[in-house]
């Protein structure tokens, strides 16, 4: 099993950017659909945006979209989260997720249960 490491989180002012990065080791990165995922306290986890293992295709809920872009380098064992113009409704522990795909390179798995791996989360402020 893969196991996840986030950083990059922070405090930032509303408007401003980040890049989050998830970094992978134990398998290699390239089977597995990716997700970041973001949780507040008293809310459920919800996703912000998903990767097929060949990083054709994305996912992007509309919260986010427009605003955040997420990427990987397989080569690397890494996915990034990349957020630009930050609301204070961003607030929140960012996770990054894997979920290993069967279903070919270009898959990606939109069910937050159907991922197997979690990181530790990494906190995200952002100040009004």
């Amino acid at each position: 099993q893969v196991q996840l490491a986030e950083s990059g989180g922070g405090l930032v002012q509303s408007g401003g950017s980040l890049r989050l990065s998830c970094a992978a080791s134990g398998r290699a990165l390239g089977v597995y659909s990716m997700g970041w995922f973001r949780q507040t306290p008293g809310k459920d986890r919800s996703i912000v945006a998903t990767i097929s293992p060949s990083g054709v295709n994305t996912y992007y809920p509309d919260a986010v979209k427009g605003r955040f872009t997420i990427s990987r380098d397989n080569a690397n064992n890494r996915v990034y989260l990349d957020m630009t113009n930050l609301k204070s409704e961003d607030t929140a522990i960012y996770s990054c997720a894997a979920h290993e795909s069967y279903s070919g390179s270009h898959y990606i798995e939109f069910a937050l249960n159907e991922y197997t791996s979690w990181g530790q989360g990494t906190q995200v402020t952002v100040s009004s």
